[in-house]
């Protein structure tokens, strides 16, 4: 582990993390139907799933592996990982399911949206993490440091397959977590199983996460090396059956019927995920001068924008002089 580094741009970020992920905690006290068990799905992502598999990944980077990565030092850390990294992603699948929990479509779509959202987001995001880079005491480093080897395809300094990864490690965790939410209620709600399941969930996602799976999504491993343009193809193909299966949840299941209302200020800290992290993200961009990737940002905060403003008019003109049905 470095020496604790303080980068005013850096900081600002991780503290507008803490602030809505502890509104995040609030908002899941005050509208889930068990809190506590949602808080145990939040500490086992944040923990035993994402900064498990972060620590491996920068480890690996640390020690001058290709094809591995590093962070600039923060003042919370787990390990070799910002805090804030695996909470921030966190935020965006919880959110994502909060929504979807609103409309009736099937489970089983779930992790493909859950998915495609996180990796948008994802565009709004590492770009601008990647340029964020200043001498500190570990000397030059970003936010966010990439050592790709040599001939991968690469999106301004970042491994095409990072975007893709975040398809499938989202649906990771979101199918196993749907499981587990599954088996939870079979067995009559058993508090046992209640914080058993997220732990389980976390430890088989990261099991599918450094299984071969998930280079075969990366770049069709093992038939083509992680330097061919497999990593552009797998990055499309993954996107557009992400987004059939959001257009057929929509069109062919959907029946018309939201199952709970949405509120701009109940549900503060889910919008602001979808809405405010890319905004704030885009200023840092500007303020950076970061103009080669600002319309990256811009685009993956566009769309964010759209689904969740397309969702939100939906839902409303479905409740319209009806009767709210409970969020719990």
């Amino acid at each position: 582990m470095g020496n604790i580094t303080i980068v005013p741009v850096w900081l600002i970020q991780d503290i507008l993390v803490l602030v809505v992920a502890t509104l995040m905690v609030f908002y899941i006290i005050n509208y889930e139907e068990r809190p506590k068990i949602v808080l145990m799905q939040f500490i086992s992502f944040v923990f035993f799933y994402a900064a498990a598999f972060e620590n491996v990944a920068v480890s690996m980077g640390l020690m001058g592996n290709e094809g591995f990565y590093a962070y600039g030092h923060s003042i919370l850390m787990v390990f070799n990982t910002p805090l804030t990294v695996p909470i921030i992603e966190f935020l965006i699948v919880y959110s994502t399911l909060r929504v979807l929990k609103t409309v009736n479509i099937p489970a089983w779509t779930k992790p493909f949206i859950t998915g495609l959202s996180a990796m948008v987001f994802d565009f709004s995001l590492d770009p601008v993490a990647v340029k964020q880079i200043f001498e500190t005491s570990e000397g030059t480093i970003g936010r966010w440091s990439f050592y790709p080897i040599p001939g991968e395809p690469l999106i301004y300094g970042e491994p095409v397959m990072n975007f893709t990864g975040w398809i499938y490690i989202a649906g990771y965790w979101t199918a196993f977590i749907l499981i587990g939410e599954w088996w939870h209620k079979k067995k009559g709600y058993s508090t046992l199983v209640g914080y058993l399941y997220p732990i389980l969930a976390s430890i088989l996602s990261v099991i599918c996460l450094v299984s071969p799976l998930s280079n075969f999504f990366n770049f069709m491993a093992p038939f083509f090396p992680r330097t061919s343009n497999m990593q552009w193809v797998m990055l499309i193909a993954l996107s557009i059956i992400t987004v059939g299966v959001l257009v057929l949840a929509f069109v062919k299941f959907w029946d018309r019927r939201f199952v709970s209302s949405l509120n701009y200020k109940k549900d503060f800290p889910v919008m602001f995920t979808f809405l405010g992290f890319p905004l704030a993200n885009t200023i840092f961009c500007i303020i950076g001068g970061y103009t080669q990737i600002l319309w990256l940002v811009v685009l993956a905060e566009v769309l964010l924008l759209l689904g969740w403003f397309g969702i939100y008019s939906l839902n409303k003109k479905f409740f319209k002089g009806k009767e709210v049905l409970p969020t719990k």
